[in-house]
């Protein structure tokens, strides 16, 4: 798929992070973007910078989805890029005991249920209304109807004490772009997932400096955090490359997570 003014694209978690450093590259080719997002003040800021438009939705509500793609659409035409970065984390151990009175503790179900709301059937809602979307759309000359990226993590294959929930939904991600590039090979229209390792977000960005400077130094080569503009120039080669399909690639510098 070549990149130009002919093309729209939305890009789930669009203003912040790595949503917003895809936002950018894309734009920077000409493509008209929108920017799905919670934050209003981030993404209009970001949107008004790449002369794009922001959408404030919540991935879990299919009538905000569904609302925010008809303004897209509106504005910029029917989309032929999908770029999904919302997502959400948060910790707890399957069981635990309480360090004072031994207490026994079960996972609060509600957590598990709003992570997974989030980042996994959040991440399918998009697609699947994306993907329908895209179905009214001719071919391009280079026969792509349509391309999706999808944003799991490396935790999805090495999964941290306390993360179950999200690994499990990043788990889910990857699981399923197989069998939905599958689902849509007839239509021309190519999936792939990019799992992420430790990046230099806003999420990170919280953390003391030397908590930063010990995952740094956990990375094998380069030992550093990942950047937002790495994960977009892989984002953009899933794109543009056009036998790039149904493939879950890790993006992490070579870390292998360990248990803690």
């Amino acid at each position: 798929m070549k990149l130009d003014n002919t093309i729209s694209a939305v890009i789930t978690g669009g203003a912040s992070g790595l949503g917003a450093a895809t936002a950018r590259r894309l734009a920077s080719h000409g493509v008209k973007v929108a920017l799905f997002d919670l934050n209003a003040d981030l993404g209009e800021a970001l949107a008004k910078e790449i002369g794009g438009v922001f959408c404030q939705a919540n991935v879990t509500s299919s009538e905000e989805i569904d609302a925010a793609f008809a303004k897209a659409r509106a504005a910029h035409g029917q989309e032929r890029i999908l770029v999904n970065c919302a997502g959400v984390g948060g910790g707890a151990k399957t069981v635990s005991r309480d360090k004072q009175t031994g207490e026994v503790k079960e996972y609060p179900l509600e957590n598990f249920e709003r992570i997974v709301q989030i980042n996994l059937i959040g991440t399918f809602r998009c697609i699947t209304k994306s993907a329908a979307g895209m179905l009214t759309l001719d071919l391009l000359p280079d026969g792509d109807r349509g391309a999706i990226v999808n944003t799991a993590s490396v935790a999805a294959e090495d999964g941290q004490i306390g993360q179950v929930a999200y690994t499990a939904s990043k788990a889910g991600i990857v699981g399923m772009t197989l069998t939905i590039a599958r689902d849509l090979s007839s239509e021309a229209i190519r999936i792939n997932t990019i799992l992420p390792g430790i990046f230099d977000t806003p999420l990170l960005a919280r953390a003391a400096e030397h908590v930063k400077a010990g995952l740094s130094a956990s990375v094998p080569f380069p030992k550093r955090l990942g950047m937002a503009e790495e994960y977009a120039q892989l984002a953009e080669t899933m794109i543009t490359n056009g036998y790039f399909n149904g493939e879950d690639v890790r993006l992490d510098g070579a870390i292998r997570m360990q248990p803690r």
